[in-house]
C-alpha cells in the first residue's frame, strides 16, 4: 500500500477536528524533548520493528524532523499497518507553521550536533597544539577518532552517552508546558 503524505495543516485540521489520530515521532529522545508536537508519543526509528505492538488500528501520523526518518519509518511499517500519513516536512514544518509545540528541555541542539561540535574542537585543538609543538596533544585528535570509528562501527557514541548525562540534556522534572497556545 502506498503511504499518504499530509502537510501540517492538514495534520493540524485532523488534531482540531477530534479526528482519531496517533501521532509518532520517530527522532531520537533528545531531539523529541527539545519540542515535539503535543499528543505526539516518541518512537525512535531504530526502535520501530520492535515495538509494531505500539500501534493502533487507526490512522498513523508518522514524522521526524523534517520528513526522512519518517519515510523511512513508513517503509518499515507498511507491512504491518495500512493507516500511515507520512507528515511532509516533519516537526520543523510544524514549528514554522507557529503551530504548538511542547518542549521539555531548554536545550535547542541536538546531541549529534553537540557531538558534531565537541569532536571538532577537541580535533582542531590537538592538531593545533601538537603544529604548535607540543607534540602529545596529537594523541587527543587520534583518541577523537578512534572514538567515533568505534561510534560508527557499532552505533554506541561514547561521547552521546556523556553528554546525555549533562544536566541540558536531562528532560526537565517539571510537567511539560506548551511553548505556544495549546489546543
Amino acid at each position: 500500500m502506498m503511504n499518504k503524505s499530509i502537510n501540517v495543516k492538514e495534520l493540524n485540521d485532523m488534531i482540531q477536528s477530534r479526528e482519531p489520530i496517533q501521532l509518532v515521532d520517530v527522532r531520537s529522545p533528545g531531539e523529541y524533548a527539545s519540542g515535539h508536537v503535543p499528543h505526539a508519543i516518541n518512537i525512535p526509528l531504530e526502535q520501530l520493528e520492535a515495538r509494531f505492538g505500539d500501534f493502533t488500528t487507526g490512522q498513523v501520523a508518522v514524522l521526524c524532523q523534517s520528513g526522512r526518518r519518517a519515510g523511512m519509518a513508513c517503509e518499515i511499517l507498511k507491512s504491518h499497518h495500512d493507516g500511515l500519513l507520512l507528515v511532509e516536512g516533519g516537526t520543523q514544518a510544524w514549528m514554522d507553521a507557529g503551530l504548538p509545540t511542547v518542549c521539555s528541555v531548554s536545550n535547542k541542539w541536538s546531541l549529534e550536533r553537540q557531538v558534531r561540535l565537541g569532536a571538532g574542537l577537541m580535533v582542531l585543538v590537538g592538531t593545533i597544539l601538537a603544529t604548535l609543538g607540543y607534540s602529545a596533544w596529537i594523541y587527543l585528535a587520534m583518541f577523537v577518532g578512534a572514538g567515533l570509528t568505534f561510534a560508527g562501527l557499532t552505533n554506541i557514541c561514547g561521547m552521546a552517552l556523556l553528554l546525555a548525562k549533562l544536566p541540558w540534556n536531562r528532560p526537565s522534572r517539571k510537567p511539560l508546558q506548551p511553548t505556544q497556545k495549546s489546543y
